[in-house]
């Protein structure tokens, strides 16, 4: 028994139609549906709402709930806002850093490039809030993605133990650490 992908991804927003636009006009997903209903199909409690699907590309579904009856958005302030995000692989560096321009040309604080030895990202906000993350291959990633592999177990067992970071796998950020 195995699943076979993420069917969609689901986070809260603001706005159903300002958060399609931009989506559409900063990274290009496509409307593909939405659904609206007055009680919520699962529990059957009356909550009106309307629920927007992106695609995001090889299949990939990002959507939205606009809950208008309900107190304004929030977050836990108990988690730093970089913690809770959405990463999307983009092709390559060139396409990352294309991006990048267009973000800031249209108003979009844009954090990065943050190189991350199997990946390199940029970081930036939604108009809900939620931190979005875009990242491109490193030239180096299937060899670097092999000697985390070797590691991993390892370096989970040790940080169930002490809750300080292991030191196996020192060399992915170093290079964005020399900085």
């Amino acid at each position: 028994m195995k699943t076979e992908r993420i069917h969609h991804v689901a986070y809260r927003c603001k706005d159903a139609k300002e958060t399609v636009l931009w989506y559409e006009k900063m990274l290009n997903f496509k409307f593909q549906l939405a659904i609206a209903e007055d009680r919520v199909p699962s529990t059957k409690e009356p909550d009106p709402y309307m629920h927007v699907f992106l695609d995001a590309g090889g299949g990939n579904v990002l959507a939205f709930f606009e809950l208008p009856t309900k107190a304004p958005m929030g977050r836990d302030p108990n988690t730093p806002e970089w913690v809770q995000h959405i990463a999307f692989r983009v092709k390559d560096r060139e396409t990352l850093l294309a991006y990048k321009a267009h973000l800031e040309a249209q108003g979009v604080s844009v954090l990065g490039v943050t190189d991350h030895g199997a990946f390199h990202s940029i970081y930036f906000f939604d108009p809900n809030g939620h931190r979005v993350e875009l990242a491109c291959p490193d030239p180096e990633e299937e060899a670097t993605i092999r000697r985390l592999d070797a590691v991993k177990w390892d370096m989970l067992e040790e940080w169930s133990r002490t809750k300080r970071a292991p030191k196996h796998a020192d060399f992915l950020h170093s290079r964005e650490f020399k900085g």
